[in-house]
């Protein structure tokens, strides 16, 4: 029987991509066996998704398909979803088999928090899969093309999108790109179309200078978003949403992109957890288990003042790349590694030819700023797949 260790990486997200990589550089032939498990043959690009999410991309450009990325020769890809994980038994359980590991990745990716609002799991769709893109995409084709022919009342062409974070502004500003180019389309007068925005919390786009949230808002203030800050919605129902201060909003289509939580499997494999999430150690280790790393969206890492930080795209890359290093350390009985993110800098789309963009202590606003998010998300492509990946996928200037 061998006796080469066996590492097990869940989930082909930015984390566990960039996992399976570093792993098979660093490697030595027959040093371990390394399975990658990913529900489908592809990686996608979470922060594309609003995109192809309000059609004005195509989703091609929103996936790799996995085996374009890694040495199958060195990684085994498992297409397959995971069903159960058992740390004290070191395994894993797929739907259609069992997984035993020497080491194991956990990087599945999070799931929507709904925060408990009646309703919302019900009647909302979210963004966060290539499948939950495709039905957003087609469903709001299919209430202009009912509006037209049916004489349906006004809601049809009401959108609610709830959450002003990230993923909310960057899909609003592109849903009201589209609007003009559907409503050209359908027939439909673009005066009739509401988009409204709805935000819990006092500001939008947390963490950024309120110059560049003023900004932000006001670029998609004359896109034609309306704006409900610091107003929660109370309820989702078939007809729209229930706010907080009673006023409803009649809508027949409920976005929500208000939150995610870490994965309910990591909770229900017995780790301790905070909303889905595991408190990783230095090492991005789960707490009582050496052999198991938690990355990305399932962990949680404090900033120096004990605070959480976000879970974002770059901070599970450099989890990534931290991790395939420990990894290889523990097989060869050196030090570990301690995981310290290195922020270089926040950049939010506005929709075409506008951004906002924070790099170090200078703020960056309008095309600037939308060119650099491109830069970002082609620096990311040439990361995973070199120039040539960038050059069939990219957005260029």
């Amino acid at each position: 029987m061998s006796n080469i260790p066996k590492i097990v990486i869940l989930g082909a997200g930015y984390g566990g991509i960039l996992t399976a990589q570093r792993l098979q550089k660093e490697l030595n032939y027959n040093e371990a066996d390394v399975t990658l498990v990913n529900r489908h043959d592809y990686h996608y690009i979470t922060t594309h998704l609003h995109m192809p999410a309000a059609g004005t991309d195509s989703i091609e450009n929103t996936r790799v398909f996995i085996s374009k990325l890694i040495d199958e020769f060195k990684i085994d890809l498992v297409k397959s979803s995971v069903k159960e994980i058992r740390p004290q038994e070191k395994k894993v359980i797929l739907v259609d088999g069992t997984l035993s590991y020497d080491h194991l990745i956990i990087a599945l990716g999070g799931e929507p928090e709904s925060f408990g609002i009646p309703g919302l799991d019900e009647y909302a769709m979210t963004i966060r899969s290539i499948n939950s893109v495709r039905l957003i995409r087609k469903h709001i084709e299919y209430q202009f093309a009912l509006y037209k022919n049916e004489k349906s009342p006004q809601e049809r062409i009401n959108f609610v999108v709830g959450g002003a974070g990230f993923s909310g502004i960057e899909f609003v500003a592109e849903l009201a790109d589209r609007i003009p180019e559907l409503c050209k389309e359908y027939d439909v007068d673009p005066h009739l179309v509401n988009i409204y925005n709805c935000e819990a919390a006092p500001t939008a786009l947390p963490g950024f200078a309120p110059e560049l949230v003023e900004y932000a808002m006001d670029v998609l203030r004359k896109k034609g978003v309306t704006f409900k800050i610091g107003i929660a919605i109370k309820e989702c129902t078939p007809e729209g949403v229930l706010l907080a201060t009673g006023e409803e909003i009649k809508a027949a289509t409920v976005i929500w992109t208000g939150g995610i939580r870490g994965n309910h499997m990591i909770e229900a494999a017995g780790f301790e957890t905070m909303r889905g999430r595991v408190k990783v150690d230095e090492h991005l280790r789960a707490p009582g288990y050496d052999n198991v790393f938690i990355i990305g969206d399932n962990s949680l890492v404090m900033n120096p003042e004990g605070r959480p930080y976000p879970p974002t795209a770059q901070i599970a890359m450099q989890q990534g790349v931290c991790t395939a290093k420990n990894v290889v350390s523990t097989i060869r009985n050196k030090p570990l590694k301690k995981f310290e993110f290195s922020n270089k800098g926040t950049v939010a789309s506005l929709g075409k030819g506008e951004g906002i963009a924070v790099i170090g202590d200078k703020l960056l606003k309008g095309w600037s700023a939308a060119q650099l998010k491109k830069v970002v998300d082609m620096r990311y492509l040439i990361t995973i797949g070199g120039i040539p990946l960038m050059l069939r996928k990219g957005r260029f200037l």
